[in-house]
């Protein structure tokens, strides 16, 4: 079965995460564990952008290692985040998710299919700390 998450560590200080498709609760607790052996080298500070343009809402099981993951990333170092949506209900789930974590104050979340610049618009956040204004899942 093919993995539906990927870590990958970019030589700006930013790690991008990518989810997709359904994942369940023992497929995000490995992603946990392998979150953890990812951030063992991190740098001080790193900024993370999360790509969930095809993610399905996660069940309540899942999401439960997905607060584990986000306080991982904000303990080892985190500053600040993007994640990039595609529907409105993960969007939903996500903006909850954050709150519960304590993040959201450095997540910003962008409609891809809304926002043609979207990529650029989450850089520019994660690397220079330029505010997104945008009306729809902001």
């Amino acid at each position: 079965m093919a993995q539906m998450y990927k870590i990958e560590k970019k030589d700006n200080n930013i790690y991008k995460l990518t989810f997709e498709a359904f994942i369940n609760a023992n497929e995000m607790k490995l992603w946990v564990e392998e979150s953890k052996r990812a951030l063992i080298m991190a740098p001080k500070e790193f900024g993370v952008f999360v790509d969930m343009r095809g993610l399905q809402p996660l069940s309540k099981d899942a999401q439960v290692y997905m607060q584990e993951g986000q306080r991982l990333y904000k303990k080892k170092g985190m500053i600040r985040s993007v994640v990039i949506l595609g529907n409105a209900l993960t969007t939903m789930q996500f903006r909850r998710i954050g709150k519960e974590t304590g993040i959201s104050q450095w997540e910003k979340y962008i409609n891809y299919s809304s926002t043609p610049d979207w990529e650029k618009l989450g850089i520019d956040w994660i690397t220079k700390g330029i505010e997104i204004d945008l009306d729809e899942f902001s």
